[in-house]
């Protein structure tokens, strides 16, 4: 049997994405979720995805780093969106607005896919959209989004795909999340062509976490604590005996494991484990290190020790770590909802996703990714 050859395949609508931008959004996080798509256009040959910046009255917005953008279009504007993304920065218990809750709300009961990146997803807690649901945000704003939400699942993860929910922490995560939907979209063979355009060496995954720095999460109320944990961080490839830790910041045995039960919820011995595991995670996935190389570099005595632990704490063993297996790849694709009706009002507003198809025609890059 042979395939159709792409010029015989059908061709499908373009997938239709709004950007909301709050005040204040951060400018890297836009452009890590918007780039992707205009990269998986060029490297298609075709408007797989077309996407508009939104403000609630269509004005300028000013990002955090204080340059302003001039949005296509005020939500008032009936475009037909098969998704919507917050995008959300600094301060956003300040940002968000009621005009902007009800509209995001509207944009639910239209069934449509609704996401945010670094601190959006407070815009969609804050509309009830995301009760129940697994969320990520940048980690600045964790424990005052639990506080306020108590009902949102939140992770500390780079990213969170749940059903019709699609959240990223801050940075590059975006890209990441983007990077992941567009594989389940159209395949693999896109996602990481467009990787390679962005130079861009490891697809991190939804098991990703983001690095909450210890200091963060418990102040500078436990000085010791902070100085152990910076002491275990040290000495990844010769762990320190509990005992000696103590010595060294004139705590006991018991204190220790009193400090670190009560504050990290874990015996220093565990806590220890976590983040020599989690070094060798990245040493797997960002060197050629051997796996004998890796266990070694993380003071584990042994290959099949390491093996043991790894797989225990990650739920596979380092050698599928190493090959790219991960349990995300099994998970179920979101469904993809099928673009609405165009209507006149939308059709006359253009979207940027053309102008960038058209010069990015002219690139040997252009259609080199077939569909």
């Amino acid at each position: 049997m042979t395939l159709p050859s792409q010029a015989a395949r059908p061709p499908t609508a373009p997938q239709t994405l709004g950007f909301l931008l709050l005040d204040n959004f951060t400018l890297i996080s836009l452009a890590s979720a918007i780039e992707p798509l205009r990269m998986a256009n060029q490297l298609a040959g075709r408007e797989l995805y077309r996407w508009y910046t939104l403000s609630h009255d269509g004005g300028p917005v000013r990002a955090s780093d204080g340059l302003q953008v001039t949005p296509d279009a005020a939500t008032a504007v009936p475009l037909s969106l098969d998704m919507v993304i917050v995008c959300g920065g600094v301060g956003p218990s300040r940002s968000v607005q009621r005009e902007h809750v009800h509209w995001l709300q509207s944009q639910a009961r239209q069934s449509r896919r609704l996401g945010s990146v670094c601190t959006g997803s407070w815009a969609l807690a804050r509309a009830g959209l995301l009760d129940g649901y697994e969320t990520s945000i940048h980690w600045e704003c964790l424990a005052a989004m639990q506080e306020a939400f108590p009902r949102v699942a939140l992770t500390t993860r780079l990213f969170s795909i749940d059903r019709d929910r699609a959240t990223a922490s801050g940075g590059t995560a975006p890209l990441d999340m983007m990077l992941n939907l567009i594989g389940r979209d159209h395949g693999r063979e896109l996602a990481a062509g467009i990787s390679e355009m962005f130079i861009y060496d490891r697809v991190r995954n939804e098991q990703d976490q983001q690095r909450v720095p210890l200091k963060h999460v418990l102040g500078t109320t436990q000085p010791k604590l902070l100085e152990i944990v910076a002491l275990m961080e040290a000495n990844l490839e010769e762990p320190i005996g509990l005992d000696e830790l103590g010595q060294y910041v004139d705590v006991s045995r018991r204190q220790l494991e009193r400090l670190f039960q009560k504050y990290l919820n874990c015996s220093p011995s565990r806590y220890y484990l976590k983040l020599r595991l989690t070094r060798a995670r990245q040493l797997l996935k960002q060197t050629p290190m051997s796996i004998i190389e890796v266990a070694s570099a993380c003071g584990f005595v042994s290959t099949p020790h390491f093996s043991k632990c790894y797989r225990e704490y990650f739920g596979m063993p380092p050698r599928d770590e190493r090959l790219g297996h991960s349990r995300s790849s099994q998970s179920v694709e979101l469904t993809v909802l099928g673009p609405a009706a165009r209507t006149e009002t939308s059709q006359e507003l253009v979207s940027s996703a053309v102008l960038a198809l058209a010069q990015a025609r002219g690139e040997p890059t252009y259609a080199s990714v077939p569909l």
